[in-house]
């Protein structure tokens, strides 16, 4: 075999070998991407919002304020409870919001990424290590206020609401398992 052959014959291989790793790379980035997608509180986009998904934070304040006092309920939460919750739901809401638009400017970014004639890798990863920077940020302010939180309930309180979602949990185990069947 000549050098030319031997250069045409491996040109296939080393072409699919870059095509199996450029998809592998969009679809690390695309998995990352959805992830810090789902994290992030939705604000208003639907969606069922409990408090350990980190979703009450998001919507309006009076939408906020129903998802609170529905949490409270049946906790006998006294009125200085509710509005000492209220007030750091409230602040972390704002805080999130710059997040929420951050993260938007993020996914817009992936798009042209992803968009482009040629796919830059470098350009991904980057994007890559941002989402999951500002990921971290939203998991850091959301464990914040659940600690707040924590602190004004009583140790009782705490432990009603997580046996509520215990049973959340595993009735939406057994909706999913259902509709696997």
């Amino acid at each position: 075999m000549t050098q030319t052959t031997t250069t045409k014959a491996s040109a296939p291989r080393t072409l699919g070998r870059v095509r199996v790793l450029m998809f592998g790379t969009l679809m690390a980035v695309l998995a990352t991407w959805a992830m810090a997608s789902w994290a992030q509180p939705m604000g208003g986009h639907g969606g069922h919002h409990e408090m350990g998904g980190g979703m009450m934070m998001g919507g309006s304040p009076e939408r906020m304020a129903r998802m609170i006092d529905r949490m409270l309920d049946g906790l006998n939460a006294t009125d200085a409870q509710r509005g000492q919750i209220k007030q750091i739901v409230q602040a972390a809401a704002t805080d999130l919001k710059s997040q929420r638009e951050a993260h938007r400017a993020l996914r817009q970014q992936g798009m042209q990424i992803f968009t482009a004639p040629n796919v830059d890798a470098n350009a991904a990863e980057t994007l890559r290590q941002q989402m999951m920077a500002q990921h971290d940020q939203v998991s850091r302010r959301m464990t914040q206020a659940m600690v707040d939180i924590s602190r004004v309930l009583t140790p009782e309180q705490r432990a009603t609401i997580g046996e509520r979602m215990k049973e959340r949990a595993a009735k939406m185990q057994e909706r999913m398992q259902r509709q696997q069947r």
